[in-house]
């Protein structure tokens, strides 16, 4: 583990203390994106933002804490994209398009449902994304952010950039407890990026310094990366 990863996780260990010591999440998050309390009421006030009203097409991360998020898509009609747990199939994101899908909107936005009874589809198959909703651990008010460490949104942004459907015009939010937004420099790498929004259950904070990497930093992935994720190991082998 480089410096940086060492620094980037004392930072994940003290906030998941700091949620537990607090009762806002449930225990042994440790490892995880925090399903914290208050996340219906963080999704509320992302849905009251006029950027959310203007989205069309979102993309969010299939954590518990967003549910409450890609259930308010579906329910407003929007479509979403989401990818699949650990990115595991060649066509690595699940295509929700509230037209199609069963009357039970809360199974659909559910994660492993999703993966069950939703079309896949990679990134040559959709649509240029308005909103992209990413989980975190901890981020600050400049917009850094630090996930659970496993690498997956990192690679999601990289690959949608690639493909256009992520560019400067894509708004990029997290939704998080107060706990999780730290009044301190948090430790980044040149593939990371940083969100322009971050919405509490209490707050709205626009973010002033954007990070939006380019795509794929392949020397930072080793072949084990590369050969679990098949929409990175074909890229590979073409």
């Amino acid at each position: 583990m480089t410096a940086v990863n060492q620094a980037k996780q004392a930072v994940r260990e003290r906030v998941w203390a700091r949620l537990e010591q607090a009762g806002v999440t449930g225990p042994d998050v440790a490892g995880y994106i925090p399903d914290f309390r208050g996340a219906e009421q963080a999704a509320g006030r992302l849905a009251a933002l006029p950027v959310w009203q203007r989205a069309r097409v979102i993309k969010a991360v299939p954590d518990r804490a967003q549910f409450p998020v890609r259930l308010l898509a579906l329910q407003s009609g929007k479509l979403l994209y989401m990818a699949i747990p650990k990115m595991a199939a060649l066509e690595p994101f699940c295509k929700l398009d509230p037209e199609n899908l069963p009357a039970d909107l809360r199974a659909a936005a559910d994660g492993k449902t999703a993966a069950r009874i939703a079309p896949l589809v990679g990134t040559g198959q959709m649509r240029p994304v308005d909103l992209m909703v990413c989980g975190s651990v901890a981020c600050n008010c400049h917009g850094a952010r630090l996930g659970k460490g496993a690498g997956y949104s990192d690679i999601e942004f990289a690959l949608l950039t690639e493909a256009g459907l992520v560019t400067g015009q894509t708004v990029i939010v997290t939704t998080v407890h107060d706990l999780q937004v730290l009044d301190e420099a948090l430790p980044e790498q040149d593939h990371d990026f940083r969100v322009d929004l971050i919405v509490t259950p209490s707050r709205v904070i626009h973010c002033d310094q954007p990070q939006r990497p380019a795509g794929i930093d392949w020397a930072l992935l080793d072949p084990a990366q590369i050969a679990a994720i098949p929409a990175l190991a074909r890229r590979v082998r073409q």
